[in-house]
């Protein structure tokens, strides 16, 4: 249930964000749904392996690297999601940004609650 809860949170505020990014725009809040979905597959499956190959320079930049890979797992999913568009690396760039800060923020509170 929590998976579900998360989903649906993330695909909120990629909704929301898509509407603020230019360059980033989802047609429907059911795209969003799919776009917070496939994200999470990609961030299961892909992004420990693109971490795992690219992990020197992620080593020699302490860490700002990730942004990067972010941004391609961001790139990679409005490939697959008919409905989502990204215009480039610089708006699938801030779109990742501003969606790992906000949904660290939102789920920041949801541990609250649980202790």
């Amino acid at each position: 249930m929590n998976f579900i809860i998360r989903i649906l949170v993330v695909a909120a505020l990629a909704y929301i964000l898509a509407n603020f990014i230019p360059g980033v725009s989802i047609n429907t809040y059911g795209t969003a749904i799919l776009v917070a979905l496939v994200l999470s597959i990609l961030d299961f499956v892909v992004k420990p392996v693109l971490i795992f190959l690219t992990l020197p320079i992620t080593i020699l930049t302490l860490g700002i690297f990730l942004l990067v890979i972010n941004t391609l797992i961001i790139l990679i999913d409005s490939k697959f999601v008919h409905g989502f568009k990204v215009e480039g690396f610089w708006p699938a760039f801030w779109f990742s940004l501003c969606l790992s800060i906000l949904s660290s923020f939102v789920f920041s509170f949801d541990k609250k609650a649980d202790a």
